[in-house]
């Protein structure tokens, strides 16, 4: 079925209804069917029961809760965010070992008399959580009541005890472990004892914190003396520089000066030499140098020169030299000299305190910069000894809580209903059997209906054949009763809905070319069978009642019709004036007032050859003079080409199509035939359609049968 795109967002529902009309056989086997079945399996269906038991479970069980353990052994909890731990449970109580035992104690047998196996008890099993509780429904079905309530009854044991046993077991490994853990877990303890004893006494530590503390106030305070010392120090250094330049001396020579003029030994000598020194000058003024008085004072000169130089270097160690005019100053030089070496004293004394402070500076911030490695190190020897001390008291009281929870005999689930012999059977449900049974037994045969009709390639609506050819639709032919049924409706029921089609079909033709009226139509279809015969000939007569002169030329030399339609002979006809047997105006009939026929006559071996020839040509050309309209009724077009022949003498062709008759194939290769052949296509007749899809023809039916039934014998036509 055809369907346009931009129709696909809606459904017809009237389109549905037709095709379930049209396929009512098969809907109706198809649902009987069905539903029979249903209805024979419900009722040989042997009753089955079904008992339901609950267990409520608890997040913690009972010790866990008394011991005041929180996620810990015995807790019903999931390993993921997405698991669920009623869902686990669940699980368990399906498990092979509780459903073995349940089976073992109830001996359940199957149909065969043989031991339940586990797959087939889990089939009839059911296990699911209350929605929004802690509480797991068990289920099970049986035929007989009583084995259904104790089968529950059984499972819900058995998973109690295996729970208990579970937790035990659990609890029992739990205290071997941490058994097992405590003496490794107090080995590293000691050993992080041990480390952290070690690094204080390697590293001279009592108190990080308060050595910090202490260490960067007893670096303020070094900071501050070093500050004042240097002060000092520039203070000193001024008043000796100013001492130095004006005794013209550097402080060496004023520490020189000021210790040669206090050494006895040098001042004796210096006296003594300072004496001869007089005599020789005293003793030159009496006499010659080369006196022995002079000679003898020189030499003894000389050797108080020399023992002056031994006493100076004796007393300066031979570090610097002096003038012998400095062996010797006044009162105020030598107090000033004093004065500069006590300040060049004092210098070096401050000097040497900030070099010694500098010292203590540098030792205390190494010790400060050297603390937070020293305290990293520490908190990180700490943290381990924390940890192995935390992880060392947590298994001391875990396992004190492991013994306990040993020697519980409680588990996380309790039963919360018991079940009970059900009184009524849950399976077959007959009256939502039948009534689920109905409807899809329905949905089945509408679908199935839909499925034929999708497969089947026919046309069968005018949308479908308006879609598929895309031509101009001239006209609807509506489907005649069975008291109708005949091929000149227009002759023998004027009023009927057909009539009025024929008519609309003649109006509508005088439409389809606006310069010139139509003088030769060739009337085809896709194949046999689609009632282009029928459409020619009541197209005539409708034209004919106008008060047109009308030929009907049976062109179809391959199987043809319009002699059986009027009761005519067909020795003679078309094909007989083509080769020459006869002319026109002998072979014509006239069967009603201004339509005449012009039968196929004697069916030759070639019917292309006489179609494809002059004659053909020079016949219609004369019968064009003669009457106001001719139709050409033609073989359908997937047969033979006759069409596309006459096509050429024509002024246009009518396509007849036949919902139900047409194949969308057929219809597409003859509409691509015709287009490659290049005729000029005046549009399409749809033939034997429903009444209410003929666009009127059925109410204008009614509309004649009414008002011009008083004049019935006035419209008939003279023969």
């Amino acid at each position: 079925m055809l369907v346009k795109e931009e129709d696909q967002d809606y459904i017809d529902l009237h389109k549905y209804w037709q095709i379930l009309k049209r396929r009512w056989f098969l809907l109706s086997i198809v649902s009987f069917s069905v539903f029979g079945i249903t209805g024979i399996i419900t009722f040989l269906q042997q009753p089955i029961y079904e008992a339901q038991g609950k267990l409520n479970f608890n997040k913690q069980n009972g010790a866990s809760s008394l011991t005041g353990l929180d996620k810990q052994l015995g807790e019903l909890s999931g390993l993921t965010n997405t698991s669920n731990p009623l869902e686990t449970e669940a699980e368990v109580i399906r498990s092979q070992n509780i459903l073995k035992k349940t089976i073992a104690e109830l001996k359940l047998r199957d149909r065969d008399n043989q031991t339940l196996l586990v797959d087939k008890f889990l089939q009839k099993l059911r296990v699911k959580s209350v929605r929004g509780t802690d509480v797991l429904r068990l289920s099970y079905q049986s035929t007989n009541p009583q084995e259904a309530a104790a089968v529950v009854n059984s499972i819900m044991k058995n998973y109690l005890e295996h729970n208990i046993r579970s937790n035990r077991a659990e609890a029992t490994a739990a205290r071997e472990f941490l058994l097992q853990q405590l003496p490794e877990v107090k080995a590293k303890v000691l050993e992080a004892e041990i480390s952290l004893r070690k690094f204080k006494e390697s590293n001279n530590i009592i108190n990080l914190h308060e050595e910090s503390k202490a260490g960067v106030e007893s670096l303020k305070e070094i900071s501050d003396e070093i500050t004042k010392t240097q002060a000092q120090l520039v203070d000193i250094d001024t008043r000796s520089k100013a001492l130095q330049n004006k005794l013209e001396l550097n402080s060496q020579q004023a520490i020189a000066l000021s210790g040669l003029s206090t050494s006895t030994g040098v001042q004796g000598v210096l006296e003594e030499y300072q004496s001869l020194q007089k005599q020789l000058a005293t003793a030159r003024t009496r006499y010659t140098d080369n006196h022995p008085d002079i000679i003898d004072l020189y030499n003894k000169i000389l050797a108080l020169r020399e023992q002056l130089a031994t006493q100076v270097f004796r007393n300066l160690q031979g570090s610097q030299s002096v003038k012998e005019r400095d062996l010797q100053i006044g009162q105020v030089k030598q107090t000033l000299t004093s004065k500069l070496v006590n300040s060049e004293v004092e210098r070096l004394g401050l000097a040497n305190r900030v070099a010694q402070l500098r010292k203590e500076y540098a030792i205390f911030h190494q010790r400060l910069s050297s603390l937070p490695r020293l305290e990293q190190i520490q908190l990180q020897i700490e943290r381990q000894l924390q940890i192995a001390r935390s992880t060392y008291e947590q298994l001391l009281k875990r396992l004190q809580e492991v013994e306990l929870l040993e020697n519980q005999n409680v588990g996380n689930a309790r039963i919360l209903a018991e079940a009970v012999t059900p009184l009524k059977p849950v399976s077959p449900r007959i009256i939502l059997n039948l009534l689920l049974g109905g409807f899809l037994s329905t949905i089945l045969g509408m679908g199935i209906a839909l499925l034929v009709e999708a497969m089947d390639k026919s046309i069968r609506s005018v949308e479908e054949a308006k879609l598929l050819l895309d031509y101009p639709l001239l006209g609807t032919v509506p489907t005649l009763d069975k008291k109708e049924k005949v091929d000149l409706p227009l002759l023998k029921i004027p009023y009927c809905a057909s009539s009025y089609a024929f008519e609309m079909l003649q109006a509508s033709l005088n439409f389809t070319t606006s310069d010139k009226s139509l003088g030769v139509i060739v009337v085809t279809s896709s194949v046999p069978g689609e009632g282009k015969s029928f459409v020619s000939s009541n197209l005539g007569i409708a034209t004919a009642q106008l008060g047109k002169r009308v030929l009907i030329i049976d062109a179809d030399m391959r199987c043809p019709r319009q002699h059986e339609i009027w009761s005519l002979h067909n020795l003679t006809g078309l094909s007989n004036i083509l080769v020459g047997q006869t002319e026109r105006e002998k072979t014509v009939r006239q069967k009603l007032y201004n339509l005449d026929i012009l039968t196929s006559g004697t069916i030759p071996p070639n019917p292309i050859a006489l179609l494809d020839s002059q004659r053909i040509t020079s016949l219609i050309e004369q019968a064009r003079s003669d009457y106001d309209f001719i139709i050409i009724d033609s073989p359908p077009s997937i047969i033979a080409p006759d069409a596309q022949l006459l096509g050429k003498l024509a002024d246009g062709i009518l396509f007849v199509v036949r919902p139900g008759t047409s194949d969308s194939s057929a219809v597409k290769n003859t509409k691509r035939i015709l287009e490659q052949s290049g005729q000029h296509i005046l549009g399409m007749v749809v033939n034997d359609i429903n009444s209410g899809d003929s666009y009127g023809s059925h109410y204008a039916y009614q509309y004649y049968k009414q008002k011009v039934a008083k004049n019935n014998d006035s419209l008939k036509l003279p023969t």
